[in-house]
């Protein structure tokens, strides 16, 4: 069996726990005091349909070289089609479905797809937008076909195939395996490419890190992780929520869940985590079962650090990965570290610290540049404590975008060794921070939401984490007035919903007391501004987790003009 291939990891699984639960999904609704009813699939099941609708996908001419874009909701039949691309060698083209319609072809028409694999409705937009591509001719229908619909559908390469017809392709490590788009919260997404090399690297290094285990359970909240059970020999368990929408979830729906099945580890977004903690310190719900949790996609508040903490097993760890699309897993840190000690740094104005790195990331705090590094020996490195931008290298960094492609020149710098002759990739991460003595990073926030005042430069991170403090305050984002580099930095502020009014009412108070805030944690610094936004910040389409401070800054000054402060 051909080792480089990440698909067939499935298959390794499978050979040796062919009857454990692959994936139960959630359906229909609960009658009072009964358990909800799951779907559920083996992992030699969920391996042997893979390798049926590769035979499928191979006998249209799916393969390596062919690019394939996805368009199926999350769930069993999502999992199963990304193993059959990945095995039959085809680049899986994966992209954010609450991106929004215009972005989404647009994304899809710069990735060049030579066909689709997807569910009637994305199949009729594409077939009546298809001049954007004009080589997708290899496409399949998941779901009833009417219409002009594209065939085959994915029921007819079922009925037509069988997993032993699957010949597996000759993959390299080097051999792409997907594109997948970044959010764009600080740009146009970009499409970045992901080698068999970049998957099976991060597997290893997730499994390795956290101590994850063949026979384990995961109650998945983000698709990503979804993937990544099912080659680390884990259950997962797919609960009654949207993942495009973590900060709607419905928290008792997951503690059901968590409870039905005794679940130990679960993956979630910043913001699914804020609403599951806050129901439970509300309703004094516990999630007994549950030893190991990740979230990732923002920095998690340290409130929340405690009520799930305080609500899951007495011995479990929580932990938050550090790392972006082009670059995961980069650093990591649990929660006992965060609570006992970093978070005192953090409300005083010490940025967020992300933990130290994992074993083989190398990484770097070089000085702020808006522009292209074009030779690796015009990086100049910052000492420790000076804040600059976080570059890194390592086997789960990917080297190009594959859209976009101008962008490689911002954020890729490559390393040439004599001996051996080699080329390493190095990875701008876009990311400000300092490394402390313990070379552990600290986040201080985006490079590109930096507010350049004539007095230097203010960083958002550590200005929102002390504003957060104030009882009030759900969260904050540090925007700026203006032009660089005369630009004034502004703090919008979302109240917790229950403070709404009393914020809105004595303003000007609310607004001195945040000022206080601040200047006790950075002696002379005065806020131009101080805004209460009408709803809630806007924020990122995959983890509802970043704040979109592009979207706040037109409307801050847009609001600034009609007071006449501008």
């Amino acid at each position: 069996m051909n080792d480089a291939n990440v698909g067939l990891r499935l298959s390794r699984q499978a050979a040796h726990n062919a009857n454990q639960l692959g994936i139960a999904t959630a359906t229909g609704s609960p009658r009072q005091g009964t358990n909800r009813t799951y779907s559920t699939v083996t992992m030699g099941d969920l391996d042997a349909r893979s390798s049926t609708i590769a035979a499928g996908f191979q006998s249209m001419g799916m393969g390596p070289g062919k690019r394939i874009a996805l368009l199926v909701r999350f769930g069993e039949d999502f999992i199963t089609l990304v193993f059959a691309l990945l095995k039959c060698g085809a680049t899986l083209i994966l992209i954010d479905p609450g991106m929004g319609r215009k972005n989404i072809l647009k994304c899809l028409a710069e990735a060049q797809p030579d066909g689709f694999v997807g569910i009637p409705l994305a199949q009729a937009i594409v077939r009546a937008k298809r001049s954007l591509f004009p080589q997708a001719r290899l496409n399949v229908t998941v779901g009833r076909r009417f219409g002009v619909l594209p065939s085959p559908s994915l029921n007819d390469l079922e009925k037509r195939h069988h997993a032993r017809d699957y010949r597996s392709p000759m993959s390299r490590m080097s051999d792409p395996a997907a594109i997948i788009f970044t959010t764009g919260s600080t740009g146009p997404p970009k499409g970045v490419l992901y080698t068999h090399q970049t998957f099976n690297y991060q597997i290893d290094m997730i499994a390795s890190h956290y101590g994850i285990e063949p026979g384990g359970k995961d109650l998945s909240g983000f698709p990503l992780f979804g993937l990544f059970n099912a080659v680390m020999g884990t259950s997962t368990i797919l609960p009654d929520m949207d993942p495009t929408r973590p900060a709607d979830v419905k928290p008792e729906r997951l503690l059901d869940a968590l409870d039905q099945w005794e679940v130990p580890q679960s993956f979630g977004s910043p913001a699914l985590w804020t609403r599951v903690g806050e129901y439970c310190k509300t309703t004094g719900r516990r999630m007994a079962s549950l030893r190991r949790v990740l979230s990732a996609g923002a920095p998690v508040p340290v409130r929340v650090l405690e009520q799930i903490r305080a609500a899951m097993h007495p011995d479990g760890q929580m932990f938050t990965p550090y790392g972006a699309t082009e670059a995961l897993p980069i650093a990591s840190i649990e929660s006992r570290e965060v609570l006992g000690e970093t978070r005192n740094k953090t409300q005083t104005g010490a940025g967020t610290c992300v933990g130290k790195r994992f074993q083989g990331i190398e990484w770097k705090v070089i000085a702020i540049t808006d522009t292209p590094i074009a030779h690796f020996t015009d990086v100049r490195e910052v000492p420790p404590g000076e804040i600059g931008e976080l570059m890194v290298a390592g086997p789960v960094v990917t080297t190009t975008y594959v859209t976009r492609t101008d962008q490689n020149a911002f954020h890729k710098v490559e390393q040439f060794d004599e001996s051996p002759q080699t080329v390493r990739v190095w990875h701008r991460m876009g990311d400000v921070g300092y490394l402390d003595d313990q070379d552990r990073f600290w986040y201080c926030g985006r490079k590109g939401h930096r507010v350049i005042t004539p007095h230097g430069p203010l960083f958002t991170e550590p200005i929102e984490a002390v504003v957060n403090t104030h009882p009030q305050v759900f969260r904050s984002a540090l925007v700026p007035l203006g032009v660089s580099p005369s630009q004034r930095p502004c703090v919008i502020v979302e109240p917790w919903p229950n403070q709404r009014a009393a914020v809105e009412d004595e303003a000007s108070r609310a607004a001195s007391e945040w000022q206080a805030l601040i200047q006790s944690a950075f002696p002379g610094l005065e806020i131009d501004r101080f805004l209460v936004y009408p709803k809630k910040l806007p924020t990122d389409i995959r983890h509802n987790s970043k704040i979109f401070r592009e979207q706040l800054k037109p409307w801050a000054e847009k609001v600034t003009a009609q007071r006449g402060g501008a």
